[in-house]
């Protein structure tokens, strides 16, 4: 089952409340996934700085990872933790030795996303417990995504959370379940892909980075999903931009959408939507079945 939620803001004077309006939103979610839960915002861009958003079961990798970065780059990284996670700020130049160093001196620290604007929060409990570790609620940005997940065909770990990020600056949440992904994995992997988990959705992610690395629009690459993807599913896309709304061609699994002057919201239950301003104001529909749909800055 799982509970998704999105929100992109058209009114810039609301982006200071995207954190806590958004962990309102998937909170109401919880009965529909109580074992872990996860959250993307996109947040400011700053000039040639690119962040890089980690996790590790142990936070005391994250103070040796600090200090070997200080002794290496100084200034040019900073790195900001919260509990289990960190979000480090990286000078473009700097990005690919940073990222090698955590791979190869690292390995018990893993990477969620990367990009000019994208930050991933993600852990097992419930989406409120979650929020709190993260302070969540004080989060500023345009657009965000959520997923709170009921696991049922891989393990509950926090790499097993959504959502899932595969290429700069994009991430996904998933409801539902892909009945080729073992095929499309293999097939992935051959063109270059990895992959972190067995986790159903990571495929999808990892389906679509490919499709845009290759020359594909996002909605041309959603558009694709739907012919090679078999099984049922509501995606929600997050990219730099905006994000994106589809569903499967049977379209079995809940999904709504609610628009106004100042923003577009996704959630799988109405419910998710009813606390956010002038939610009686807004055109509020059911996505079509296999209709790509997108909102963009």
């Amino acid at each position: 089952m799982c509970g998704i939620v999105g929100l992109f803001l058209k009114d810039k004077s609301l982006h200071p409340k995207l954190g806590h309006m958004l962990s309102e939103m998937l909170e109401t979610m919880t009965d529909r996934g109580p074992d872990s839960a996860g959250i993307a915002i996109y947040g400011t861009e700053k000039n040639k700085i690119l962040k890089i958003s980690l996790h590790t079961s142990d936070s005391n990798s994250f103070v040796n990872l600090k200090d070997e970065i200080e002794s290496r780059w100084g200034n040019n990284v900073s790195i900001d933790t919260k509990s289990t996670s960190a979000i480090l700020d990286v000078n473009e130049e700097f990005f690919e030795p940073v990222k090698s160093l955590i791979d190869t001196q690292f390995p018990e620290i893993n990477t969620l996303s990367f990009g000019s604007t994208i930050e991933i929060f993600k852990g097992i409990g419930l989406p409120a417990d979650v929020s709190r570790s993260f302070s969540i609620n004080s989060m500023s940005g345009s657009h965000g995504i959520g997923h709170t997940r009921m696991a049922t065909e891989s393990a509950v770990t926090t790499l097993g959370c959504h959502p899932f990020s595969t290429g700069e600056d994009q991430c996904l949440v998933h409801n539902g379940s892909l009945s080729n992904h073992n095929t499309v994995r293999n097939q992935l992997i051959r063109h270059g892909m990895k992959f972190e988990t067995e986790n159903d959705s990571e495929v999808a992610a990892a389906y679509l980075s490919y499709k845009m690395d290759n020359g594909s629009s996002l909605s041309d690459a959603m558009q694709s999903a739907l012919r090679d993807l078999d099984g049922f599913f509501t995606f929600v896309v997050g990219t730099r931009e905006g994000f994106g709304v589809v569903r499967d061609s049977i379209a079995c699994k809940p999904a709504v959408l609610a628009e106004t002057e100042k923003y577009v919201a996704f959630g799988s239950e109405y419910r998710a939507l009813v606390g956010l301003p002038s939610i009686n104001l807004a055109q509020v529909w059911e996505p079509d079945p296999g209709t790509v749909y997108f909102w963009e800055n």
